[in-house]
């Protein structure tokens, strides 16, 4: 025993030895490490996200592999949810036996073709193999015989926590704990005026504030306590010296780390979202790594070292030779009469073609039928395309999805023109609202603001406005503050109660004119008097981010938004430039469902932005000097799609030519059919909406207004495509609200330069959206946030489950969920279809390495339509 206690001290000096990491070196290793991660933004300024936005230059098979190996979390649908499709019809069975083919072209196949082929189809059936012959005696003696399966190539495996192999007296495993502990502190140091009392030191950062703290902590234990007394005071020393302790050598470091990150997600995505948006956070991430491998040398320093180590998972052979059995028709004495290599092979083969791989192909096989039946409906308006046409009015949505009902309702009615485009129409803008300190970022995350925007008015309604202003922030301040105090608190109930309950009671069996009378009360109240816009230029210090355009920026700025658009030419009377926005009541996720990409922020305020400058006769003169000549009766006007009601409203009409006037009258005319036909078709993908029953119009507002409702609508749910070109492709196709449509004209883009910038702005951006909801339906309760009904606001951030689960990092059921069984989304990844001919597409991929790469990976999927109207599929 002496002995191997020495050999043990000898064999922790070389590893401590072999372990002297500098500042720089741990700030790669958890920079490479982070990559597994995602940001995660906070819940108020909700961002879609790409969960495997560091995995790119992996294929989406690779990451499939590796999470559900690693981790136990399958990213490729369910068999329930593929046979679902399946029954509805979403699924050509020709295309699954088109991608069998493909893929045993693929193999180097060992076993006879015809029966690797009928194993294959009856495993593709999904069914389950029976457990009366998983539990046979016959098959269980017969793979006693067998000798173990070779599968090296196949598979690997990267290394977890040592605090997941290691459970304590109450047969927890330590990892748990340790996440407990981790939740805890991450909730104390992120917390964003929520509590009533902050994390002491929190602005020495979260490892100086941690260290501080932890030896008082009474959730340890003193051992534990006295374990991190004399620990460094420098993340990046502790995080060395807990990786020294815990004898990880310097080869794993990386993969160690990994699946710490992995563990809980979610803090860890807001722990690297947070060093990216503040300078003195930088290192955040390796302060979070620090904290928690340090908990975990204390959690499990009694245990080392471990005597056990962890068992590779087995291969189950039992399973194997029941699939062959099953699926295979062989029988017990076909069997026995291979020889050992060929009984090897057949176990091999059924390894490789596992349940995984099953259900990748029926997910290829549903995109495949998808593209074929868009395609056929794109072929079939390729003839019809006319560039030259007259509008009335000319409306420029935001891409979303739910804008294509929207808008084909709306041509329906007259000679009007739709265009799609980025719903911050190429304006990199911070907002400020009138009477307001702060401001907020009005653009896709991946953009940073390059110009502020302020709200204006008169000095004399503008002092008057600020007060009242202020009389309802200090309210709102004082019911916080008394809530959060020991003594206030015991009096808060007798002062508010009488209001809050009569408002309970009225939001609960009166809804909608419970709501409409507190707004109203609101906005007679506050009285905000019409603003303008500061779009010149103001000086500012170099620290700032400057208010304003220049005159050369402001005819930058309309320029590039007009050629995004295709509106260079036959420019209408009336150009309507249309943000989107949302509106629900006790909504924790309302932000998700404002613009997808830009944090939560609606887009009218840039649509009321561009439609300003191009309303300026400056602006025009330049404009018109390089060949875009707007006609002098042209007006510019500002308007939001409200998404959740199908409603315009007007944000900016400035005075109208005698055109204009008359377009306006007839699209006011018009809207309240376009609302109600929108409407009609929208709710009717609603849970238990019977439209024979019930007006649209009102039980829109009803959804908007009620605070039980937990689906106010769908949001981007069943999202596949986005298509990039000309709207008379799409015009009159009913894409059933699935098509992001970006308008694309490939012969006024002769460079490929607004192609490109398509590809790199919207096209990150839907990617990103598609996969959001891609990962919390095939994986809710790892990339998804639950229920609504059970969800709690943590920190001011995000949502958990309960008091102490990880941030919840994606959509709720009910944004995915048709019901408790049946999902609404149809998990499917981006179908990117480019009108143009090949060699513009040849240039994109060849200019475009990242784009190519999530094209050859499957992260995304490439299509394109040439002027001859050939489709063809990319990879």
């Amino acid at each position: 025993m002496g002995v191997a206690s020495a050999v043990m001290k000898e064999d922790f000096k070389k590893k401590t030895r072999s372990i002297h990491l500098e500042i720089r070196e741990i700030s790669v290793l958890v920079e490479s490490a982070s990559q597994v991660i995602a940001p995660l933004w906070p819940i108020s300024s909700f961002a879609a996200r790409n969960p495997w936005l560091g995995l790119e230059k992996l294929s989406f098979d690779q990451v499939a592999g590796g999470l559900k190996h690693n981790h136990d979390v399958d990213i490729y649908p369910s068999a329930s949810m593929i046979l679902s499709a399946k029954k509805k019809g979403e699924i050509d069975e020709a295309n699954v036996g088109v991608e069998l083919q493909r893929w045993l072209d693929s193999q180097s196949l060992s076993i006879p073709r015809d029966v690797a082929e009928r194993f294959c189809q009856a495993a593709l059936k999904l069914e389950a193999l029976p457990s009366e012959l998983l539990s046979s005696r016959e098959v269980e003696k017969l793979v006693g015989e067998v000798g173990g399966l070779n599968t090296e190539g196949v598979e690997t495996c990267s290394m977890q926590p040592i605090s997941s192999q290691i459970e304590n007296q109450d047969r927890e495993k330590l990892v748990h704990l340790l996440d407990h502990h981790m939740i805890k502190w991450c909730k104390l140091y992120l917390d964003n005026s929520q509590a009533g009392w902050t994390m002491p030191n929190r602005e020495e950062g979260f490892y100086r504030a941690w260290q501080r703290l932890v030896r008082y902590d009474p959730a340890l234990t003193k051992v534990q306590r006295d374990s991190l007394k004399d620990w460094p005071q420098e993340p990046q020393k502790a995080l060395e010296r807990a990786l020294v302790r815990l004898e990880i050598s310097e080869s794993d470091i990386q993969s160690y780390l990994e699946g710490h990150l992995l563990s809980l997600p979610g803090w860890a995505g807001m722990m690297l979202y947070r060093s990216r948006q503040n300078s003195h956070e930088h290192a955040l991430l390796t302060e979070y790594l620090a904290v928690r491998l340090s908990l975990e040398w204390a959690l499990v320093k009694p245990y080392l070292p471990l005597t056990n180590q962890p068992a590779e998972k087995k291969v189950s052979m039992t399973s194997l030779l029941a699939a062959w059995i099953q699926w295979g028709e062989l029988t017990l004495e076909e069997w026995s009469q291979l020889s050992a290599t060929e009984q090897n092979e057949y176990l091999l083969f059924a390894y490789k073609f596992d349940k995984k791989l099953c259900r990748k192909l029926w997910l290829e096989a549903w995109e495949q039928t998808y593209t074929e039946r868009l395609s056929q409906k794109l072929l079939s308006k390729q003839q019809e395309i006319n560039y030259k046409k007259s509008s009335l009015a000319q409306f420029a949505f935001c891409i979303d999805v739910r804008s294509e009902p929207f808008r084909r309702q709306l041509e329906k009615q007259g000679p009007i023109e739709t265009i799609g485009i980025a719903g911050f129409f190429g304006l990199p803008i911070a907002t400020s609202e009138l009477a307001s300190n702060h401001s907020h970022a009005s653009l896709p995350v991946i953009l940073k603001p390059q110009h502020k925007i302020k709200e204006s008015a008169d000095d004399k309604e503008l002092q008057s406005y600020q007060q009242r202003k202020q009389a309802v922030n200090s309210l709102s301040y004082t019911f916080k503050t008394m809530k959060q105090n020991v003594l206030p608190s015991l009096l808060l109930p007798e002062l508010s109660g009488p209001w809050l309950s009569l408002q309970m009671v009225a939001r609960s069996f009166v809804p909608k004119s419970a709501n409409r009378l507190i707004r109203n009360v609101r906005e007679t109240w506050l009285r905000k008097p019409n603003t303008k816009l500061t779009l010149n230029h103001t000086n500012r210090t170099k620290a700032e981010v400057p208010v304003g355009f220049s005159e050369k920026e402001k005819v930058n700025y309309a320029r590039q938004a007009l050629k995004m658009m295709g509106l260079t030419e036959n420019i209408a009377p009336l150009v309507v430039i249309c943000g989107h926005g949302s509106s629900s009541i006790n909504n924790p996720y309302a932000s998700a469902l404002d613009c997808g990409a830009c944090g939560g922020a609606a887009g009218g305020f840039n649509a009321r932005v561009l439609a300003a400058l191009c309303n300026l006769p400056e602006v025009r003169k330049e404009l018109a000097a390089e060949g875009i000549d707007i006609p002098k009766d042209t007006v510019f006007a500002a308007a939001e799609h409200n998404t959740t009601v199908d409603e315009l409203g007007w944000l900016y009409v400035p005075e109208l030519s005698e055109a204009a006037q008359e377009a306006f009258d007839y699209i006011e005319a018009i809207m309240p059919k376009v609302s109600q036909k929108a409407n009609e078709e929208r709710l009717a993908q609603l849970p238990n909406f019977q439209s024979q029953l019930k007006n649209p119009q009102a039980e829109a507002h009803r959804f908007a207004e009620d605070w039980s409702e937990v689906r106010p609508e769908w949001g981007l749910a069943r999202n596949a495509a986005f298509i990039i070109g000309p709207r008379e492709l799409t015009q009159d196709c009913d894409l059933e609200g699935r098509a992001f449509l970006h308008n694309y004209d490939w012969k006024q883009d002769k460079s490929g330069e607004l192609l490109a910038n398509i590809i790199a702005g919207p096209g990150t951006v839907t990617q990103w959206i598609n996969l959001q909801y891609y990962a919390s339906t095939v994986a809710p309760h790892y990339y998804g946030s639950g229920n609504k009904a059970t969800q709690t606001v943590t920190s001011g951030l995000g949502v958990m489950q309960g008091n102490a689960s990880d941030l919840l990092t994606g959509l709720p059921w009910q944004s995915v969920m048709q019901s408790d069984h049946e999902a609404y989304h149809s998990p499917l990844r981006l179908l990117i279809v480019i009108q143009a001919p090949s060699k513009y597409i040849e240039r994109l991929l060849k200019n475009d390495s990242a784009f190519r790469e999530k094209v050859q990976n499957g992260w995304v999927r490439l299509a394109s339509m040439n002027p001859q109207g050939h489709w063809k599929n990319w990879y």
